[in-house]
C-alpha cells in the first residue's frame, strides 16, 4: 500500500511512488488540441490515450544535482513579492520582472523575454469562477522543432530574424500560488531519457493562430520525478526548447498526474507557469 504524505509529514519522507502517466500511441492519426477559452477545458482529438505505471522519483534530495543544462530542469528556492497571484496587472508588474532575472541567473541568458503566463488549478469551481485553466494531466513538452522559433516571430517581429541566428531557449517557471501542492503535482522527465523518437506533433488549435506541441510516447527508459508538496516559495525552472544541438537539454517532458500520496480532504492544486524567451 502506498504511503499517504500528510501536511505535516517531511516532503523526503517516500523515496518513490509508483504513478499513472499518460502518454500518447502514435498511431499515424493526425494529434490535436482544441484550447478552451479560459475558465473553460482543452478538447483534445487524435490519438490514443497510452496511461501507464511509472516509477517516479522524490527530487528533494537530490535538489543540488539537477543542471539546466543537463537535466532540462531546476529546482529552486525563489521568493516572490506577489500578493495576489488572481490580480494579473500585479503578476505583470512584479512577477515579470522577478521571473526575468531568475532565468538570467539560472541559464546565463544576457536577455530574458517574458512573454505569457498561465495560472491553473484541479478546483472545477475556481477554475470557472476565476476563468483560469485546467491542469495538464497528459505526458508533453510545449514547443516544436518549427513553433519554437515561430514563437519568436510572434513575439518579437522586427527583431526575429537577426536573434535567430544565435542561440536562444523558451525557459519556463512553474509555482504554486498559494498553498503547498497535495494533488496533482508536476512531474518532470530527466532530459537524458527522453529521445526525440518519443516525441509526435500535436496542434495546439487558438482562435487566432495554430501553436505546436510535443506529444511523449511511453519509453521505460524515462526517469521522472517530482518534488512532493512544493511549496510557494518553490519553483522549478525547466527548458522547453533550445535552439543548440550540442547534446545539452532541448526538451522536458512534464506532466501533472494523480499522486498516490495526496492525503483525504487535500486542497485541490493552483499554479502558475511562466513562458520566456532567453537569448544568449
Amino acid at each position: 500500500m502506498t504511503q499517504v504524505l500528510e501536511r505535516d509529514s517531511a516532503p523526503e519522507a517516500i523515496e518513490k511512488i509508483e504513478a499513472t502517466l499518460n502518454y500518447i500511441e502514435n498511431d499515424g492519426s493526425k494529434i490535436f488540441t482544441v484550447t478552451a477559452n479560459p475558465g473553460g477545458t482543452d478538447v483534445r482529438s487524435g490519438g490514443t490515450p497510452d496511461p501507464h505505471r511509472m516509477t517516479v522519483y522524490n527530487g528533494r534530495p537530490h535538489t543540488e544535482d539537477f543542471a539546466l543544462e543537463r537535466d532540462g530542469f531546476r529546482f529552486v528556492r525563489h521568493d516572490t513579492g506577489v500578493k495576489d497571484f488572481f490580480d494579473a496587472a500585479e503578476i505583470k508588474r512584479v512577477y515579470y520582472p522577478e521571473m526575468e532575472a531568475l532565468i538570467k541567473a539560472e541559464s546565463g541568458a544576457k536577455r530574458v523575454v517574458v512573454f505569457d503566463h498561465t495560472l491553473r488549478t484541479a478546483d472545477d469551481a475556481l477554475r470557472e469562477s476565476k476563468q483560469i485553466r485546467e491542469v495538464v494531466r497528459r505526458v508533453h513538452n510545449d514547443y516544436t522543432e518549427w513553433s519554437g522559433p515561430q514563437r519568436v516571430r510572434d513575439i518579437l517581429p522586427d527583431e526575429a530574424e537577426e536573434l535567430l541566428k544565435r542561440r536562444f531557449a523558451i525557459i519556463q517557471v512553474w509555482r504554486p500560488i498559494r498553498h503547498p501542492v497535495e494533488t496533482h503535482p508536476l512531474a518532470i522527465a530527466d532530459a537524458r531519457t527522453i529521445s526525440p523518437d518519443d516525441f509526435v506533433i500535436s496542434e495546439r488549435r487558438y482562435p487566432n493562430r495554430v501553436g505546436q506541441t510535443y506529444a511523449i510516447t511511453h519509453n521505460p527508459a524515462h526517469k521522472w520525478f517530482w518534488f512532493p508538496r512544493q511549496r510557494r516559495e518553490e519553483a522549478i525552472v525547466f527548458k522547453v526548447y533550445d535552439s543548440l544541438k550540442d547534446g545539452r537539454a532541448r526538451w522536458t517532458a512534464h506532466t501533472a498526474f494523480d499522486d498516490p500520496t495526496t492525503p483525504p480532504n487535500a486542497r485541490p492544486r493552483e499554479s502558475i507557469e511562466i513562458r520566456t524567451l532567453a537569448f544568449f
